[in-house]
């Protein structure tokens, strides 16, 4: 699922502040080979500013001068694109992607809240699943193109003036809240839409960004929070050593919390992480962080260093390296070469990528799946 909002948000928190109304890209709909897939979000303000990649940055040129004119009129539109041949004649790129997208272009602006930015931005500053859905096609005057339903009462108060009281019960009544439900619940795109009258909604989860927790937060761990925060994870540092459990080297990071390894249970929830490393090159300290997440339920356990080192870990570890060991990644990251900082630093955060995204970290050929 493609709805990230953290790379939007400074952009969006600066023409809020401001007053300005903005205009949110949301693909809705691809085929063959494109970059990114359908829930994937930009954002366009009026001075022509953007955040948020549909492209490799081909197209959001073109793509900028359509959500000026949405932004100043206020009229949703979609925008099309047919990159199919080598060639792209028709638009003269020549990309030779061999693939086509359609692009809802919506203004979001103070006359309704921002929506439905705000409520995504609420929802990610306190990690809480949800979603939003929009109208993606409709042959119903009562219920435009672009309108905005969001789960529970909300979706009352942000839906365009224009909509008919009977449109309103329509998108918020249980067909379309069910279907809203279900889209942050499996986190999977879902659709309601019907014939008599005609009107499609999409309903599309918020992508919650994954939590990552870094046991020891030593020199090397800083590359690590430089990496994960290029792709928008939110990292927690734990430490026991005042010099290194500080915030100023590590200011991507969320989290720098100063306690002992058995304390590590009491400072963090270590339910909200879906992975956690053990990097503290501090062998009593490791054992407590294993012991620790022996008992948790993160489902993805990295352990830096040899092979013997992680042996020794594990016998010390007693009963409890068997509810590990099935989650265990040690020595951890992909071997892919380098053996300073940075280069473990990558390995690490490129396994724990495709761990997430139940990739098996393969060239992008030899999956022979959809490319990129």
């Amino acid at each position: 699922m493609e709805s990230l909002l953290g790379p939007l948000l400074p952009l969006f928190e600066r023409e809020h502040a401001a007053g300005n109304a903005v205009a949110l890209g949301v693909l809705v709909h691809t085929a063959g080979s494109t970059y990114r897939k359908p829930g994937a979000l930009m954002l366009i303000a009026a001075n022509g500013d953007y955040s948020g990649l549909l492209s490799g940055g081909c197209l959001e040129g073109d793509l900028r001068e359509h959500a000026l004119s949405v932004i100043e009129t206020g009229e949703p539109r979609i925008v099309s694109y047919d990159l199919f041949g080598p060639d792209d004649l028709v638009w003269g790129l020549g990309i030779g992607c061999e693939g086509a997208m359609k692009i809802l272009l919506l203004r979001a602006g103070p006359d309704r809240d921002w929506q439905p930015l705000t409520h995504l931005a609420r929802a990610l500053a306190s990690h809480t699943p949800t979603s939003f859905g929009v109208v993606v096609e409709s042959s119903w005057p009562d219920l435009p193109l672009g309108a905005i339903a969001l789960p529970g009462e909300p979706a009352l108060s942000t839906l365009p003036d224009t909509i008919s009281p009977i449109a309103r019960a329509v998108l918020s009544g249980p067909t379309v809240q069910t279907a809203l439900e279900e889209a942050h619940r499996s986190g999977q795109i879902g659709s309601v839409q019907s014939n008599s009258p005609s009107w499609k909604l999409i309903a599309l989860p918020l992508s919650l960004p994954p939590k990552l927790l870094l046991l020891g937060a030593g020199p090397d761990a800083a590359p690590i929070v430089d990496f994960a925060a290029r792709v928008n994870w939110k990292v927690t540092l734990v430490d026991h050593r005042p010099a290194y459990a500080d915030p100023s080297h590590f200011p991507a990071a969320e989290r720098v919390i100063l306690a002992r390894p058995e304390e590590l249970g009491n400072v963090v929830n270590l339910e909200h992480f879906a992975a956690a490393v053990v990097m503290s090159h501090h062998l009593p300290s490791d054992l407590s962080y294993l012991r620790a997440l022996a008992d948790a339920t993160v489902p993805y356990v990295g352990l830096l260093g040899p092979a013997p080192r992680r042996e020794k870990l594990l016998h010390d570890l007693g009963d409890g390296a068997r509810q590990l060991r099935a989650r265990l990644h040690a020595p951890v990251g992909l071997a892919l070469g380098g053996r300073g900082p940075e280069s473990v630093a990558l390995s690490i955060v490129a396994e724990i990528h495709a761990f997430l995204h139940g990739a098996s970290a393969q060239p992008w050929d030899a999956g022979k799946g959809d490319a990129r």
